[in-house]
């Protein structure tokens, strides 16, 4: 609770309170956060009316979702329903922490995550693994170098415990690895093929052994099954210095095996040491997932677990699934460009593979570079040097200029201009049509440190439809560019900027209005070239709407 001001905790209600939905109800519960609980079981809420008798409880999710003093729902409802549930409680204007799946479809998480990011909501999804204390180790001593360079990773989740008929073994127990396995890699696979057997009920896969090349030459296993006579837990990370263990269910959580290859002779001969406990600050992983969502919450921040975190799960399970109904068959992701077509000039014309395996036309300077998890739409131009990073969506017609980074994790909508030498950071989104001068400058932390790691600080900026940002403006985090403004050249925007405003100088300040057209607009608020005519409500420019 030190980590949380009390002060500042959002009330939230749990959506689903059965086989895992009590472990959360107890956890916000503890941490003073808890307001309500909901469940269509009668007998399950009379149960929790007598176990919390200060927490409210109900049957209807409408009665949660019409709840102003809610702003936020954790939902654990069956996997069938997230997508729905999830797309209520967004478009109820609800911030959301879901257990894992994000949805059962890829299209179904994108819609959500866009949900989200349209409506200005936090979406988190349940990998709960990410906050467990020997998990966040393993990822510093991997990223510090110490294990070396990364060679290959396998996992075994297994169990003999709850058999499910709603959902296979790939959808139930390989979430949690596949999440682990993107983060501590920091990567997405070229290529996914999964084999599995069916041994209690037909068509529903009791055992999968899921397999995933990575651009880097990694190679990842991933074992599950709930027809295991014992319980197993366990992640190992082999790298060329040392490897690595966490064992969840041994109290020693995460061991150090210094081992190494020494070459007699030119042959490889094992040299073997003893393990190192590497000791560590244990508490409840979800007790520190929850707390890490109230922080969120209280700070505006992205999690950990982020809706496209949760999307590109969602990626490697359908791969997966695919690879299982077709026998094993390898499945290749949307990997970065494919060759297609001559040369021409210093351009080079290639065919992109997006998300959904379709080919989109695309001009690609042969001097760009795509990460492997990115979205082009069509006829979008990427110019020289320009690197796009992964998580990315790009619309169609858009014209990306030379020396341009993009991302990870940015929307950018149809038909924008990004000019020379423009960084577009984790955490902002730009609307259709909008347009980036050359060298203007986004942010994404408010307070920088080199020293300090703050990413999971990041406050969101949304650039609205049609907005233009003039040469060397630059736009403080946090911040929103309403439609069709105009920012001068050279502005420092520290604040939200109204629709059609023009505002210009150190700090930004208004100083006039424009149209849609990019013409200034007169004080009679009519503009001289297009003929568009405005009038003011509440502080805000409207146009004029003509009644034949």
């Amino acid at each position: 609770m030190a980590d949380i001001n009390t002060k500042k905790i959002t009330s939230v209600a749990v959506i689903g309170s059965g086989y895992w939905g009590k472990n959360l109800v107890r956890n916000f519960h503890q941490l003073g956060a808890l307001k309500l609980i909901c469940d269509k079981s009668k007998a399950t809420i009379d149960q929790f009316r007598k176990q919390y008798t200060d927490v409210e409880t109900c049957l209807n999710l409408k009665e949660v979702l019409g709840r102003k003093d809610i702003k936020a729902v954790i939902i654990a409802t069956p996997a069938e329903s997230h997508f729905s549930v999830v797309r209520e409680a967004l478009s109820a204007g609800k911030h959301v922490f879901v257990e894992k799946p994000l949805a059962l479809t890829e299209t179904e998480g994108q819609n959500l995550v866009e949900l989200a990011e349209r409506n200005e909501l936090i979406l988190m999804v349940g990998h709960i693994l990410q906050y467990h204390p020997a998990v966040i180790k393993l990822r510093e001593l991997i990223n510090s170098g110490e294990l070396g360079k990364i060679q290959y990773l396998y996992s075994n989740r297994l169990n003999i415990g709850k058999i499910r008929n709603e959902e296979n073994i790939l959808w139930s127990f390989a979430p949690h690895d596949i999440s682990v396995i993107l983060m501590l890699l920091g990567e997405m696979p070229d290529t996914v093929y999964a084999t599995g057997g069916s041994y209690l009920q037909q068509r529903i896969p009791d055992t999968t052994l899921t397999t995933m090349d990575f651009p880097s030459g990694v190679k990842a296993h991933i074992f599950v099954s709930w027809l295991h006579p014992y319980k197993e837990q366990k992640l190992v990370v082999v790298g060329d210095k040392k490897m690595a263990v966490f064992d969840d269910v041994s109290e020693e959580k995460l061991l150090l095996y210094p081992h190494r290859i020494d070459w007699l002779d030119r042959i490889p001969v094992a040299s073997k040491e003893e393990a190192e406990v590497v000791s560590l600050n244990m508490e409840e992983p979800l007790k520190a997932e929850c707390m890490h969502f109230l922080k969120c919450l209280e700070n505006e921040q992205q999690p950990r677990t982020d809706g496209r975190e949760g999307l590109r799960v969602l990626r490697i399970l359908h791969a997966s699934q695919a690879s299982l109904d077709d026998n094993g068959s390898n499945i290749h992701l949307g990997s970065p460009l494919k060759a297609g077509g001559e040369r021409q000039a210093a351009v080079s014309s290639r065919t992109f593979v997006g998300y959904d395996g379709v080919a989109k036309n695309c001009f690609i300077h042969e001097s760009a570079y795509l990460d492997a998890e990115v979205e082009i739409g069509e006829n979008t131009k990427i110019w020289h040097f320009s690197h796009i990073l992964s998580g990315s969506r790009i619309g169609r017609n858009c014209n990306i200029g030379q020396n341009v980074v993009v991302g990870p994790d940015v929307a950018i909508g149809n038909g924008c201009k990004i000019q020379n030498n423009v960084s577009i950071y984790k955490g902002v989104t730009l609307e259709d049509h909008v347009f980036c001068g050359p060298s203007m400058v986004f942010t994404n932390i408010y307070n920088p440190r080199s020293e300090i790691p703050r990413m999971d600080e990041v406050r969101r900026t949304l650039v609205k439809h049609g907005a233009t940002i003039g040469a060397n403006a630059t736009i403080v985090c946090g911040t929103t560019i309403g439609c069709y403004a105009f920012i001068g050249a050279g502005a420092v925007v520290i604040r939200d900027i109204p629709d059609y405003a023009l505002v210009a100088g150190n700090p930004a300040r208004q100083i006039g209005w424009m149209c849609k057209c990019g013409e200034r607009l007169s004080e009679q608020l009519e503009c001289s070239s297009c003929g568009r005519k405005f009038e003011m409500i509440r502080q805000q420019i409207k146009e004029k709407r003509t009644v034949s």
